[in-house]
């Protein structure tokens, strides 16, 4: 049977694994695989990508270039490509790819079915397809299972299909790619076990019925963060208003031992899952004649951050005379998270947009990104200051968007008339002056 000789192929690490995006969700996995001594067949249609792996050069932070070499250089166990007519040499294809939202907050699944209508050109008898990427209950089943059937051949017999939801959490050093649980589901549950079988290879697996359920489970991770983060924002601006410090809030709430879990405020919510995963669930549940009320808001609560910002940005310079036209902002930290070098959907983005647009001279440090890169909503066409060598007070104020840990703190209150932090980063650091501003 497929299903046995593929099974033992894996066991014997003969199985060849392919990884289509490789990029924050794609790329530790492939290292995972490696580490188990698999060969890996990464896909990409970024043809810059390609030519640095290919090269052993890292373009994502924790991925180490040294790793890299020793095997993309000397063992060669890994290669990359853009050229998809190499998808047979595959065993294993894991579907690594992008699902954002359009500009009306529906799903945007065109990589996901993108990638499905390539695989089903090259499909072959034994295939393992996994899909990875987030998305709403019943993509697996409802969108790409017929894509791939139209080859003729037929699931649970001549290929298999599984959805395995990815739990990246760049810049985490307690948790990896190899140490969080991974669920596992598949199409036909008598295929349930070589779903087990790969992924049980590189990580604990907990195997479920079904990949509606698997896909549930991821919504249900990040819906349950989104809502929270809603929660503590809306009370930060509460508190604000009653001049109440929501940290020393929060703090103090955490010190009990049970039926609480400390969320935090910030400026916005950023990232590839929390601010999109959310609204894939609401999108579907329509279909049910459902209104998630609950995420709504939550999300309502979350877009609504940035402008906050900007409100306390214009109240300071109000108190001190001072208009936002012409006046010098920079803006500290543009990724979307502490210690990563990942922009996706940071509100800094949105936050740097709207001085603008109020008329602010503005520019930004972030010591991971050198440089802004364009994206769907943002033109921005800025470059990372150096705090070295900035004279004191060149700054009406400077806005704590990411809290890196290398940044120096110190030096804000320097460069800057006022500080706005929105992440408690100076208290954190130990600092007071009169200069910082919570926001």
């Amino acid at each position: 049977m497929l299903k046995d000789t593929l099974i033992q192929k894996i066991r014997e690490r003969k199985a060849v694994i392919g990884i289509i995006g490789l990029g924050y969700v794609g790329l530790p996995l492939a290292r995972e695989f490696l580490k188990k001594n698999f060969s890996i067949l990464g896909f990409d249609v970024d043809d810059k990508k390609i030519e640095k792996l290919m090269k052993g050069q890292s373009y994502i932070r924790h991925i180490e270039e040294d790793f890299l070499k020793e095997y993309v250089l000397e063992k060669k166990k890994f290669s990359a490509t853009s050229d998809f007519s190499r998808l047979p040499e595959a065993d294993a294809v894991l579907i690594c790819v992008p699902t954002p939202l359009d500009e009306h907050y529906n799903p945007d699944l065109s990589y996901v079915l993108d990638s499905t209508e390539i695989i089903a050109q090259y499909i072959k008898k034994g295939h393992v397809i996994v899909l990875e990427s987030t998305t709403y209950p019943g993509t697996t089943d409802e969108e790409m299972l017929p894509i791939l059937q139209r080859s003729g051949l037929k699931v649970g017999e001549d290929f298999f299909l599984g959805f395995s939801p990815e739990r990246e959490d760049p810049g985490n050093k307690d948790f990896d790619t190899g140490t969080i649980p991974k669920v596992v589901s598949s199409v036909t549950p008598s295929d349930l076990d070589i779903m087990t079988e790969l992924y049980g290879t590189i990580v604990k697996v907990v195997p479920v019925s079904s990949p509606k359920v698997a896909e549930a489970s991821k919504i249900l991770e990040n819906t349950y963060r989104a809502i929270n983060i809603a929660l503590v924002n809306e009370l930060k601006v509460v508190f604000d208003r009653m001049d109440i410090d929501v940290w020393e809030v929060i703090e103090a709430a955490n010190t009990k031992p049970f039926g609480f879990q400390a969320f935090y405020p910030g400026p916005g919510l950023g990232g590839h899952c929390i601010p999109i995963d959310p609204f894939y669930l609401t999108w579907k549940a329509k279909e049910y004649d459902i209104h998630t009320h609950f995420i709504e808001l939550a999300g309502e609560i979350n877009n609504t951050m940035p402008y906050y910002v900007i409100e306390k940005v214009l109240k300071v310079l109000n108190i001190k005379g001072r208009s936002m036209i012409g006046a010098k902002i920079l803006v500290i930290g543009v990724a979307y998270k502490p210690d990563v070098d990942d922009m996706r959907e940071s509100p800094a983005l949105k936050i740097i947009d709207l001085l603008i647009k109020e008329g602010a001279n503005v520019e930004y440090y972030d010591p991971f990104i050198p440089r802004l890169p364009k994206t769907r909503k943002y033109q921005l066409d800025l470059g990372s200051v150096n705090l070295e060598n900035i004279p004191p007070e060149s700054y009406d104020i400077a806005v704590i968007i990411t809290n890196h840990s290398n940044i120096q703190y110190n030096r804000l209150p320097e460069i800057a008339k006022i500080v706005i932090d929105t992440r408690n980063a100076m208290q954190q650091k130990g600092l007071k002056s009169d200069k910082i501003w919570k926001a």
